[in-house]
C-alpha cells in the first residue's frame, strides 16, 4: 500500500527540483525526505526520480505518480469540504486570485454567483500564480484568476500540471512617463527608446521581462524602486523617481501629472484566465462564477 504523507514528499521534491528545497518546505530534514523517496520508489519497484548535480528530475514513473499524487490531495481536500457542509448546511467556494485581477473582475462577478446560489460561503484568497496554481491542484481552492507571459499556459510537472485554462483578458503592458518627460509625445515606443531610463516597477515579473528583454536588445535596465503594488508605482513615477511598465487593468485610477504610452510589437502581455482541475470545473457554483467573470472580461474589452 502506498503511503499518502511520501506522495506528498514526492509532490514536493517535483515542485521545488530537488531535496534540500522539498525538505524546507515541508519542514524535515533533507535525510528524510530522500528516505520517504527511496522507500517509495522500493514499494513501486520503479525509480521516480533522476538526480544529478543540478538537481532532481521526475522520471516517467515519477510523473505518474504525481499526478496520482494531485488526485489523492484533490479528493481528501473535497471530502472534508463535504463534511464541513454537513456541519453548516451551506455550499463553500474558494476562490484565488492576484490582486489586479481581482481587484477589476471579482466585485462584478461575486453578485451574480452570490445571486443564483444565494445559500453559499465564499472565501477568497489573494496570491500570485506561482502561489495559487499548486492549490486549485491540491483541490484547496476551488478556482484561481491568474496569468501569464509569453505564450500559452506551460504544461509539465510544476505549479500548472493538470490544470484547465480559461482565458478571459489579453492584457497588454504600457510605459508610464511624467507628463513632462521629453518621450511623453509618441504615439508609441520601443523599450529600446528608454534604455537609459530609471525605472520603478509594480511587479517582480514585470522586472524579470524587462531583464529579459533588455539583455536581447544589449542593454542594462537601471532599476530604481521594485514595488508589489501598480498604483504605487506609477505614484512613484508621478513623484520622478523614474518610468514604469504598468498593464492595462492597473492604470486606475486616474493620477495626474502622468502620461500612458502603447508598447511597439512585441507588446509585452500578459494573458490572463481561470485555472481550474477538472473534478471541479463542472461544479454548478464553478460553472456560475466562471460565466459570471466571463462576461466581466468582456465588459471591460469593451470600456
Amino acid at each position: 500500500m502506498i503511503d499518502v504523507q511520501r506522495l506528498r514528499v514526492l509532490r514536493a521534491v517535483a515542485d521545488h527540483g530537488s531535496f534540500s528545497k522539498a525538505a524546507a518546505a515541508l519542514r524535515l530534514t533533507p535525510s528524510a525526505v530522500s528516505q520517504h523517496i527511496a522507500v517509495l520508489e522500493r514499494s513501486l519497484g520503479a525509480q521516480v526520480v533522476a538526480r544529478s548535480t543540478r538537481g532532481v528530475t521526475l522520471t516517467q514513473a515519477g510523473q505518474i505518480m504525481v499526478g496520482a499524487a494531485e488526485s489523492v490531495a484533490a479528493e481528501l481536500e473535497q471530502a472534508k469540504q463535504q463534511v464541513e457542509r454537513l456541519s453548516t448546511g451551506l455550499a463553500q467556494l474558494t476562490i484565488a486570485t492576484f490582486t489586479s485581477g481581482g481587484r477589476h473582475l471579482l466585485p462584478g462577478a461575486l453578485p451574480h454567483l452570490m445571486a443564483t446560489h444565494p445559500h453559499t460561503l465564499i472565501h477568497v484568497r489573494e496570491g500570485e500564480p506561482e502561489d495559487t496554481l499548486p492549490l486549485v491542484r491540491q483541490g484547496a481552492v476551488d478556482l484561481a484568476l491568474a496569468y501569464h507571459f509569453d505564450g500559452p499556459l506551460p504544461t509539465g510537472p510544476g505549479p500548472s500540471a493538470g490544470l484547465q485554462w480559461t482565458p478571459l483578458l489579453q492584457d497588454p503592458l504600457h510605459v508610464v512617463l511624467p507628463q513632462e518627460h521629453p518621450l511623453a509625445d509618441r504615439a508609441a515606443l520601443d523599450l529600446t527608446d528608454l534604455a537609459a531610463e530609471p525605472w520603478v516597477l509594480g511587479c517582480l515579473k514585470t522586472q524579470a521581462y524587462l531583464r529579459r528583454y533588455a539583455q536581447q536588445a544589449g542593454f542594462e535596465p537601471q532599476v530604481r524602486g521594485t514595488t508589489t503594488d501598480y498604483f504605487f508605482a506609477r505614484s512613484l513615477v508621478a513623484a520622478g523617481m523614474g518610468i514604469s511598465l504598468i498593464p492595462s487593468i492597473a492604470l486606475t485610477p486616474h493620477l495626474p501629472g502622468l502620461r500612458t504610452i502603447a508598447i511597439k510589437p512585441p507588446t509585452p502581455t500578459r494573458h490572463i484566465g481561470i485555472a481550474t482541475i477538472s473534478r471541479r470545473r463542472d461544479h454548478p457554483h464553478v460553472t456560475t462564477l466562471i460565466q459570471a467573470l466571463r462576461n466581466q472580461a468582456t465588459a471591460l474589452n469593451e470600456a
